[in-house]
């Protein structure tokens, strides 16, 4: 997934990913075991029984991380934060004091992997949810984690916790979301990965045409689909947040900067200033994992000093399209893992 760990033998890592005539293409056979108020796959949704581990460096993650901050889920759902780089094995727990997870009792979250898979022969990826009771991994099937928070889980959500897939959005929702995946949240890694000027090519040309369908498509509407957030937005926002201190330069995306997209760059500014998005983002971490991780992109590891992120503060006037954030819901309230002052100073300025 995006920037989780573990992949081929490189340095690359958190790109769990082959290459077909020299284009990068995602692994996407993930655990699929899911956490259900039926429990047909054996895990039940209860409170306080699941780690949600996470690092605020992966787009994927990030998902995960908004998705449970917007419905309220942390008395529910605990949640262990790794850092921004990690070695050929996986992600480590490097934050927490003696590098080991408070409640996992692990370094590192490919323990929790092979606890349940000895031979697990896939990359060890975030974001990941962990049986707490027997330290086994239980899915890391990033894009059913979020909407099984969504829907299994509506019992334990905040009072005034927007409906983020609701019913009868659904089917738009993922329609919407299709070309998002495959051609923008996918369509960097293409770019940034791609083994021939062609490839590259390719890849530029399908990034940039669908990030110009979004730019006409948000030019009249506040949010992909209906009139508040949805699991849409939350899937588009964090390769929009990553793009200009990252992609634009890194991974070769330079057509033009998010900043030069007015549509696109208001939408994801209207997102930013919204309690759950802008909180949960990391810039520092971000940086850090992709120019020092992937070293066959960036041999030197050099973290580059900009961009200068203050313009993220700035008004973007999209309140006038209608719709609000929440619906009929309310925001929540402050985060309760805080993202460092000086990883993110732009929520100073907010």
């Amino acid at each position: 997934m995006g920037d989780s760990s573990g992949t081929d033998t490189d340095e690359r890592q958190g790109e769990q990913g082959s290459y077909v005539e020299e284009s990068f293409e995602r692994d996407t056979n993930y655990i699929t075991t899911r956490i259900t108020r039926d429990a047909r796959d054996g895990h039940r949704v209860e409170a306080g029984r699941y780690r949600l581990v996470v690092a605020r460096a992966c787009p994927w993650a990030n998902r995960t991380i908004i998705v449970r901050r917007l419905l309220g889920l942390e008395d529910a759902i605990s949640m262990g934060i790794c850092g921004p780089t990690h070695d050929r094995r996986s992600w480590t727990f490097d934050l927490d004091p003696g590098g080991v997870d408070p409640v996992l009792q692990i370094p590192r979250i490919q323990d929790a992997y092979l606890k349940r898979f000895p031979d697990y022969p896939r990359g060890i990826t975030v974001p990941a949810f962990v049986d707490t009771t027997t330290g086994e991994v239980v899915t890391n099937d990033f894009k059913q984690m979020t909407v099984d928070m969504e829907t299994e889980w509506r019992e334990f959500h905040r009072e005034g916790a927007p409906d983020l897939y609701p019913e009868h959005l659904q089917d738009e929702i993922e329609s919407v979301s299709k070309p998002i995946y495959t051609e923008v949240n996918n369509g960097v890694y293409r770019c940034g990965f791609a083994g021939t000027q062609d490839a590259y090519d390719s890849a530029y040309e399908r990034l940039f045409t669908q990030l110009d369908v979004l730019e006409e498509r948000l030019r009249t509407r506040r949010y992909l689909v209906g009139d508040h957030i949805t699991e849409a937005d939350v899937r588009l926002f964090t390769t929009l947040a990553r793009f200009d201190p990252v992609y634009h330069g890194h991974f070769k995306c330079n057509r033009s900067k998010l900043d030069e997209m007015p549509v696109l760059w208001a939408y994801a500014r209207d997102l930013f200033q919204t309690p759950g998005f802008g909180d949960t983002t990391d810039f520092a971490h971000i940086k850090a994992h992709y120019y020092v991780v992937h070293r066959d992109v960036n041999p030197t590891g050099i973290i580059p000093s900009g961009p200068d992120l203050s313009n993220w503060a700035t008004p973007h006037g999209r309140e006038e399209l209608g719709g609000s954030p929440f619906g009929d819901g309310t925001p929540p309230g402050p985060p309760r893992e805080v993202v460092p002052a000086d990883h993110n100073p732009v929520l100073a300025l907010l």
